[in-house]
């Protein structure tokens, strides 16, 4: 491995411990649900995703799993848990 690429992974560690460098603006990822995976979408401040809990009361276990996940990263609703 060369001496440049040393350098960047050791830039992307530190860089991966200071999530305040980071804000997601759009995001898709495929949650692995109890009984079927589900698709939930971040665009640029707004959740959704393909359950039906979600369309019914737009907010679901899989929306707020990823919104503690990227706290701080994300601009969202505040959860009471």
């Amino acid at each position: 491995m060369d001496y440049g690429m040393i350098g960047k992974i050791e830039k992307a560690k530190r860089y991966a411990q200071e999530k305040d460098r980071f804000s997601v603006k759009n995001l898709v990822v495929i949650v692995g649900g109890e009984n079927n995976p589900h698709e939930v979408h971040y665009d640029e401040g707004k959740w959704s995703c393909d359950c039906e809990f979600f369309r019914s009361r737009s907010r679901c276990s899989h929306t707020m799993a990823l919104e503690m996940i990227l706290e701080g990263m994300v601009v969202s609703e505040k959860i009471d848990l």
